[in-house]
């Protein structure tokens, strides 16, 4: 069998959901996939584990569990240190072969759009593959595009005093966004491969969570570290060129305060205040962009930013978020400063200036942009349904001009969005101003947009492609009130319960307060990222005190007192066992610690923590989806199999007429292939 392949991946898809809102009618583009192909009636994948982007997105490309191809989470462990972390989206870490590799050497033209976790650098050097950044899950060229931040600024006369918010990165990965990632020569690969012209420099991270407050959950029990508005002064327009009469004026700080984009807010012919001019100056003849329509997002924005004390071309967009007709205030979003030929990302290079002429400039969300649903529907929704557009119209562009036989693609909407804002979508005590309803109706109008997404390719399937359309996981709303236990953590070593244990012992300042550092002198083992805990062991670790023999009877200690723990009087671990008891699960090889464990269902982040196939509030999973439909699938079909994600990559290359990964462990879902 050989036809056109086109995988359409979409980060934190939630079956669950996505029948729920087909069932609502609010999905009509998913619905008719389904009727012209085949699922299982639930929609549900059986996700590998753990339940987080880099290792399942490594997974659907590979065939392989997570301890064949290496990708264990966000972040790898050390080497040789137990508190350290080495950043996992690189492709050289990934120990299995990807498919995408297959196709292409095999003569077929092979597009990977986006994917993060192992595409990224290209490890074929075959001509038959085009990559488009995997650096991250965000969006496009986020990690070395990205200039400047974004401001949502608010100006009014009742404002006396400028307050510029100044984004800082806290290293943690919320919202998993990394950025400034470095970039330096490739060497050329161990199977020979051709050098390519930039590569992932190793980064490093070294993060103490020492409470239920910090790490991934701090932005669910504190809603206010999200507050980025700007404030600044309203003003009467004064030292203009042509400022018309009755207009008014602020300023956007820029380049880290260096440099201000000052802003006309301009009165039409009744006096009624209607449009936000942006200039370079308050001398320029024309402005940079005129904003004129609330709650719209303009997009190609050109400007420039200063950089290291250099002028640096970028785009931007914004959006006139409040303009009240007696031009009392106005709120303006200045989005993200994005470097206008970065092509750092693209392989090749010449694909970014494709789909600039074709298509527009870089979309990027900004930062964490409040969790109200007000900021949402004014600004990061928005943004978001920009950006899909904008990346469908990339990727049909590449598909019909550069005539690829096999397209593999990942949206990371759903998941960026529910990050931020499933905890709140269930009653929470500490944030009584959100109601739940209206959490939930944000994260549906996401389901949505993804629909009309998957609408821009629905025209393929009348021209012979097969597409599938999967995700990773599903995001889940906890039913606890305080549902991250702080046990684990993506981003991290987590010390709270480990040290309430006694086997993570910190350092003291002279108060008897405990500091940021491990007393390695005493301590026993680490909780290190979502799920795994490392015994700190003699001749392994250089600062190891747990001698070998002992390292058995240590570990069936650690899982008996991870059993009893009681976080509110009730149970939190579901199941923890020895790496040597987790290969069952997929979970061996040398990044998996010494223990893996699991939160019982209702104790879960968002994901990442949990069994695959838990459920959640609000009708949530954190279960992964699969449908697939083409003139190869069967119509209207409804499989009882149990499909996994090992199963993805096999199934893409029966259909693709070729080989399976060399590692692959999963097995074509024959069930739903035409004979």
């Amino acid at each position: 069998m050989k036809n056109k392949v086109l995988v359409l991946g979409v980060d934190g898809l939630d079956p669950r959901l996505t029948k729920k809102y087909m069932e609502k009618g609010v999905m009509p583009n998913f619905t008719e996939f389904k009727k012209r192909g085949s699922a299982r009636e639930d929609l549900v994948m059986l996700g590998a584990m753990p339940t987080i982007t880099p290792p399942l997105w490594t997974t659907l490309a590979t065939g392989a569990y997570v301890g064949t191809h290496g990708v264990t989470d966000f972040w790898n462990p050390h080497p040789d240190k137990l508190d350290t972390l080495v950043y996992s989206f690189d492709s050289r870490n990934c120990k299995a072969e990807q498919l995408w590799n297959v196709f292409a050497e095999n003569g077929h033209k092979t597009l990977v759009f986006h994917w993060p976790g192992s595409s990224w650098p290209p490890t074929s050097d075959s001509p038959n593959l085009h990559v488009v950044d995997g650096t991250q899950p965000s969006n496009i060229n986020v990690a070395v595009g990205t200039v400047e931040w974004g401001q949502w600024i608010e100006a009014s006369a009742a404002i006396k005093q400028e307050h510029v918010f100044e984004h800082e990165d806290d290293g943690s990965g919320v919202g998993c966004i990394l950025t400034d990632i470095e970039v330096e020569e490739a060497a050329e690969t161990s199977s020979g491969a051709k050098a390519l012209d930039q590569s992932l420099k190793q980064k490093t991270l070294v993060n103490m969570i020492m409470n239920e407050n910090e790490g991934e959950n701090a932005g669910a029990s504190h809603p206010e570290l999200y507050d980025n508005k700007s404030t600044v002064p309203l003003k009467d327009a004064k030292g203009w060129a042509n400022a018309p009469e009755g207009a008014k004026e602020f300023s956007i700080s820029i380049s880290g305060g260096m440099e201000r984009r000052p802003v006309l807010v301009l009165p039409n012919e009744e006096g009624k205040y209607t449009k936000a001019a942006i200039y370079k100056s308050k001398k320029a003849e024309e402005p940079i962009v005129v904003l004129d329509q609330v709650g719209v997002v303009v997009n190609d924005i050109f400007d420039t930013v200063t950089k290291d004390g250099e002028k640096v071309d970028v785009v931007r967009q914004a959006i006139l978020v409040e303009l009240p007709e007696d031009g009392s205030k106005v709120e303006v979003w200045y989005g993200n400063a994005m470097e206008v030929n970065n092509d750092t990302l693209f392989h090749p290079k010449s694909l970014l200036k494709q789909i600039q002429d074709k298509v527009g400039q870089f979309r990027s969300i900004g930062m964490i942009i409040g969790n109200s649903p007000n900021a949402a529907n004014k600004v990061y929704a928005p943004l978001w349904e920009a950006y899909t557009e904008w990346q469908a119209g990339a990727m049909n562009t590449l598909i019909e001009e550069n005539n690829y036989d096999v397209v593999f693609s990942h949206l990371h909407n759903v998941d960026a969005a529910g990050h931020i804002f499933w905890e709140l979508a269930k009653y929470r005590p500490h944030v009584k101003e959100y109601d739940e309803t209206d959490i939930q109706a944000v994260l549906e109008r996401f389901y949505v947009d993804t629909d009309r997404y998957l609408g821009r390719f629905m025209h393929l399937l009348d021209e012979g492609w097969d597409i599938i359309i999967t995700s990773d996981h599903g995001l889940i709303c906890s039913e606890e009130e305080e549902p991250a236990v702080p046990i684990g953590d993506p981003f991290g070593v987590n010390i709270k319960v480990m040290e309430e244990l006694g086997y993570t012992v910190m350092k003291k300042d002279e108060n008897g307060n405990d500091l940021r550092e491990i007393d390695w002198s005493k301590t026993t083992a680490v909780a290190q990222r979502g799920i795994y805990i490392y015994i700190n062991l003699k001749g392994r670790n250089p600062e190891g005190i747990v001698d070998p023999a002992d390292q058995y009877e240590l570990e069936r200690k650690i899982i008996d007192d991870l059993y009893n723990y009681r976080w509110n009087g009730k149970r939190i671990v579901a199941l923890a066992v020895r790496k040597k008891e987790a290969a069952h699960f997929g979970l061996n090889g040398h990044n998996v610690g010494d223990i893996v464990y699991f939160n019982e269902e209702g104790f879960n982040r968002i994901h990442g923590d949990s069994i695959s196939t838990y459920q959640g509030y609000a009708d949530t999973s954190v279960s992964p989806i699969f449908m697939a439909a083409g003139p190869n699938i069967k119509k209207d079909f409804v499989t009882d199999r149990v499909i996994r994600e090992v199963d993805v990559a096999p199934t893409v290359a029966v259909l693709g007429g070729v080989r399976m990964p060399a590692q692959c462990e999963g097995a074509p879902v024959y069930q739903i292939i035409e004979e």
